[in-house]
């Protein structure tokens, strides 16, 4: 096999170090929800939680991270375990929002 150019050379550091970012990007997504999810446990056991500004930015933090991770363009050198991780975080986003829609509906 032939070395890399130096233009193939390029390319791949700027990869390596772009999919460096995007994995960390999406590790605070993830740190994020989990903050979310503790949250939304802490709120459950207090009786009145759902005051109008507590509410209120509650939905829209939700609102915004359904958004991102909906939104993602996942690049074409993505893993499987990127894309598993992408799907799970989806899901989990959804679920943060159904449990929140469940305690707004107390």
């Amino acid at each position: 096999m032939a070395a890399p150019t130096s233009a193939q050379a390029i390319h791949g550091n700027i990869q390596e170090n772009f999919s460096g970012a995007w994995r960390e990007w999406l590790k605070g997504l993830e740190t994020t929800l989990d903050e979310v999810e503790e949250c939304l446990d802490q709120a459950r056991e207090v009786e009145e939680v759902c005051t109008d500004e507590w509410c209120e930015a509650t939905d829209h933090l939700l609102d915004e991270l359904n958004h991102v991770l909906f939104s993602i363009s996942e690049p074409r050198w993505t893993t499987e375990e990127d894309s598993r991780k992408i799907k799970a975080l989806r899901k989990k986003v959804r679920g943060l929002y159904q449990d929140f829609e469940a305690m707004v509906e107390v």
